[in-house]
């Protein structure tokens, strides 16, 4: 489970370090996701939301120099590293703020985007429904979410090695909380949502690169994800032994010059009513 506090915290303030590598990971996965969305032509304001570092609020405003692009994360670190990282966009701005409850009267987005920022909310269907509520007549949502974690070896295979690892409930806020399509279009029909279809994504997460990929994998990983998790609360002989089976599995999934692992995701999509 990642909490609200979490991203606000720790978990924001490190992946706002290291939002080169963050990107790296969903490339293929952004890519199709862009392509979704600059696929709904009419929209022109957007909201992105969760958006982290802004790699996908920056990746349309450049597509769409036309449109009003706004970034919202509850990470103040985040927020940071994407409004460095935009610096010179007339049509781009970030603010730290909890799209769950978000409003704003100036600006009704006709189309909400999120690359998995949306599997955090505590209660879903009443963030939906804001959501729905703030936006303009016949806006839609695109957005990215994990499918199974059995589907996606990067976060299983590192978990299998973490000693006494809790199983959680599947639906509490974090990667996984939108895994099962059926819970999630009961979600947005619940809070105003209709046409919700789900794309499956198959692609490779590159948790290392560079001139040595397992090393990088591995610093990444100490970083972010479950590992760095375990890392934070491991010591002694645990630590050490679950050190060399991160870097015996970071080694057994190099290939051509980077490591990468299985990953799964659904493009969702819907209108609101």
């Amino acid at each position: 489970m990642t909490d609200k506090m979490e991203w606000q915290g720790q978990v924001g303030a490190s992946w706002a370090r290291q939002w080169q590598r963050t990107d790296r990971s969903f490339t293929p996965l952004t890519e199709l996701l862009v392509a979704r969305i600059l696929g709904c032509e009419s929209a022109v304001k957007i909201a992105d939301i969760g958006c982290g570092a802004g790699e996908l609020s920056i990746r349309i405003a450049d597509a769409r120099p036309n449109a009003n692009v706004l970034g919202l994360d509850i990470s103040t670190d985040l927020v940071a590293a994407a409004s460095e990282r935009a610096a010179g966009r007339t049509n781009l701005k970030f603010e730290v703020a909890d799209a769950s409850v978000w409003q704003d009267l100036s600006f009704n987005p006709d189309l909400y985007v999120s690359r998995h920022g949306v599997m955090f909310f505590d209660d879903p269907v009443a963030a939906f429904a804001n959501l729905a509520v703030s936006a303009a007549d016949s806006a839609q949502i695109v957005f990215s979410c994990f499918r199974a974690p059995a589907e996606n070896a990067w976060a299983t295979k590192i978990v299998t090695l973490v000693p006494s690892a809790p199983s959680g409930d599947p639906h509490a806020p974090g990667p996984f909380a939108f895994a099962d399509p059926v819970r999630v279009k009961g979600i947005l029909s619940a809070a105003g949502w209709s046409e919700i279809a789900f794309e499956p994504v198959d692609f490779d997460y590159v948790a290392g690169s560079c001139e040595d990929p397992v090393a990088d994998a591995l610093d990444f990983f100490g970083h972010i994800g479950p590992a760095a998790r375990a890392i934070r609360k491991l010591e002694g002989e645990a630590r050490i032994a679950f050190l060399a089976n991160l870097r015996e599995l970071a080694e057994a999934h190099l290939h051509d010059g980077a490591v990468r692992f299985a990953a799964a995701a659904w493009i969702v999509t819907a209108k609101k009513y």
